[in-house]
């Protein structure tokens, strides 16, 4: 586990590690570039989980079950919210349930902390959480991302996954979502992309998810614009801020009654 930038969490927890791409919001995955560094500074979990390909890092497939960090969040004693798999997907093909099955063991005997699971595979969440999961549990906050119209199908899926807090990852946000159903939803967070290979975002496309959570009274968090500003000029994340309509968007979900 480890404090972290991301500025919706506090810290990070990795039981898992390496993952492979699925739809367009992975092509400048920052966790495949981390992972690289992570393996040449000698770090064994991060051994062999990525290649190179056309000039740049991606994903190879392999995942790891880390048994090991399970242990890491009884030590952490002052409440956090906790970023699960920031460098993986706990609900990737290859992890396997009895594994998803001990991380929720480990929610749910630390109940002071808060956890933000954020997968691209909803369906699957929405399956084993239904059908292994014995309790919904309030410090559990499933999410999934969401980067433009063609992913939108994934709300469907979380939909249906019990849980105390929905939430969406409208980031890499690279395209336009149009009508987005946000009902039974708390939570939107949207950004743009950052690094060299950036993608630009538009304030429009903003704009239809910032109407959309007034709506449905889903809470509003606005990350950042990314390595493009909203004026469509190519700066330093730093300079383009996280300002949007003339203020910050910090707001958090409110978890409904279970």
């Amino acid at each position: 586990m480890a404090e972290t930038q991301i500025e919706w969490t506090d810290a990070t927890w990795n039981p898992v590690a390496g993952c492979s791409i699925v739809t367009a919001g992975c092509t400048n995955c920052y966790a495949m570039e981390m992972a690289r560094r992570l393996e040449a500074m000698g770090a064994s979990k991060y051994r062999g989980l990525t290649r190179r390909s056309g000039g740049r890092t991606i994903w190879n497939g392999v995942v790891r079950e880390d048994t090991a960090a399970l242990e890491i969040p009884y030590a952490w004693k002052r409440p956090r919210k906790i970023f699960v798999n920031s460098m993986s997907d706990l609900f990737h093909e290859a992890v396997s349930d009895d594994f998803i099955l001990s991380v929720w063991r480990v929610m749910r005997e630390t109940p002071h902390h808060n956890y933000q699971i954020l997968t691209k595979r909803p369906e699957r969440m929405a399956e084993v959480v239904a059908s292994c999961v014995p309790d919904v549990l309030p410090n559990v906050w499933l999410g999934t991302s969401v980067e433009d119209a063609q992913a939108c199908g994934r709300v469907e899926h979380l939909r249906r996954a019990p849980a105390a807090i929905r939430f969406i990852s409208f980031e890499p946000l690279i395209g336009p979502v149009g009508e987005v159903d946000l009902t039974g939803i708390h939570w939107a967070i949207v950004g743009g992309e950052s690094g060299r290979a950036a993608r630009p975002i538009r304030e429009e496309w903003i704009d239809e998810i910032y109407e959309r959570c007034g709506s449905y009274g889903t809470a509003f968090f606005f990350k950042q614009w990314g390595t493009w500003g909203k004026d469509n000029k190519r700066r330093s994340k730093k300079a383009n801020g996280r300002e949007y309509r003339g203020r910050t968007w910090n707001e958090m979900p409110i978890a409904p009654e279970l």
